[in-house]
């Protein structure tokens, strides 16, 4: 973007902007998934005559094709460097490195499913401090011995009692309003039939998600003992395969790397969708998932499918999380037997509210993110909330699988 594009955006006296008088908020990004989640707040905001919406890429080691992201929901960004020497009178972020540097107050929101992984850098906690999952960690939420964020978003009650013993100096800031994925995904049951015909999934035809979060012990990590079971051992003409994988492995390994590490998936019909492309309704047509102790696996049990694990960590897993709940409930997939006669037996063994403990787990108030969400950052703006509801729409119908099932090198490919 060129200067003569961004600066109106931050210049104080605003003598090139249409609108004047506007509340300034920055939306800090720093990857597509963070994209993703603060999707749900700043589409709260973007309608409002009285905010103007500013955004930035912050500098991150999986911030591979954020900005291109952004660029395809028609979004332009102020460089970074600028961001900082401007002031704002509200940041949105949910992610913490750089955060500090803002000349506003940071909102922070959570990104994922409950507060999954624990700290990986144990060289930062003091000894004798636990690890904690990022997001309750004094690490992430204090700098130099400052608590940064002027609010904090969580999804579960949960979160607060174990914050009080992890970084008490947050307590004050802290809010529980529940998680946006959730709610979409529950708005968006109702369609499944609909997310189906869409997707091209036959009368007869049954789908199978695959899902991975990012690490060395996610499902893409250990994909070579479960690939050999999805290409050969499940009968095309009855079911259709779809991986779900996470962006930061697209973008720490390359976008073209990693579509030619799964090659051999398109070509045999198995459909790779793009990390930008919406999962929700994806997750929601399912009839099994096959995942790890990623945000999507432990999403999946909003739905009806009936879901199944690989062998995935325990010492990166929060023993409170919803990865950890399922992981008591939920089958393991077993390279000793074919995988299709493990679908249909992990279907007839389910049982009625075999999940109920993990879908309770994954938000205290379901149904009410984006109508908390928005009464807090109205607040922080001093300004009244809009005269009108603000619910969780479902998620929108997807392309057909077809489109992500083809080999690299067609006309669909990247």
């Amino acid at each position: 973007m060129s200067v003569r594009t961004t600066k109106p955006a931050l210049i104080e006296q605003g003598h090139w902007l249409t609108v004047r008088d506007c509340r300034r908020v920055l939306v800090v990004v720093h990857t597509v998934t963070f994209a993703q989640r603060l999707r749900e707040v700043f589409e709260l905001l973007e309608t409002d005559l009285r905010i103007q919406l500013v955004f930035t890429v912050a500098p991150h080691a999986f911030g591979t094709g954020t900005t291109e992201y952004l660029r395809s929901l028609g979004i332009s960004t102020v460089p970074w460097k600028e961001a900082l020497r401007a002031e704002f009178d509200l940041a949105l972020a949910a992610g913490s490195r750089g955060v500090h540097r803002l000349r506003a107050p940071v909102l922070r929101i959570s990104h994922g499913a409950g507060q999954i992984k624990l700290l990986t850098d144990v060289s930062t906690l003091a000894r004798g401090e636990r690890r904690v999952p990022g997001m309750l960690s004094r690490q992430h939420l204090l700098h130099d011995g400052e608590l940064v964020p002027s609010a904090i978003v969580y999804a579960h009650d949960r979160d607060l009692a174990e914050l009080a013993e992890s970084c008490p100096e947050a307590l004050p800031v802290a809010h529980v309003l529940g998680d946006p994925c959730v709610d979409r995904i529950t708005a968006g049951v109702p369609r499944r039939e609909a997310y189906r015909g869409a997707l091209g999934i036959g009368g007869r035809q049954r789908l199978v998600v695959v899902s991975s979060t990012w690490g060395p012990t996610s499902t893409f990590g250990r994909l070579d003992s479960l690939l050999p079971q999805l290409l050969s051992q499940l009968p095309r003409e009855g079911y259709r395969v779809a991986m779900l994988v996470h962006p930061n492995v697209f973008a720490g390994h390359g976008d073209r790397q990693v579509r030619g590490w799964l090659s051999c998936c398109r070509e045999r019909g198995i459909a790779v969708v793009p990390p930008e492309a919406d999962w929700q309704s994806v997750l929601i047509a399912a009839d099994w998932v096959i995942g790890d102790h990623g945000s999507l696996t432990a999403y999946g049990t909003l739905t009806g499918a009936t879901m199944l694990l690989t062998a995935g960590p325990r010492r990166e897993v929060s023993a409170s999380s919803p990865a950890a709940l399922l992981s008591a409930v939920a089958p393991v997939v077993s390279p000793a037997h074919p995988l299709a006669e493990q679908l249909e037996y992990a279907a007839r063994l389910r049982r009625p509210g075999q999940y109920d403990q993990v879908t309770a787990s994954l938000s205290s108030v379901p149904g009410e993110f984006h109508r908390r969400m928005r009464s807090v950052v109205y607040r922080m703006l001093g300004l009244g909330e809009p005269a009108s509801p603000s619910p969780a729409a479902p998620p929108p119908l997807p392309p057909p699988l077809s489109r992500w099932e083809s080999a690299p090198g067609t006309a669909d490919a990247r």
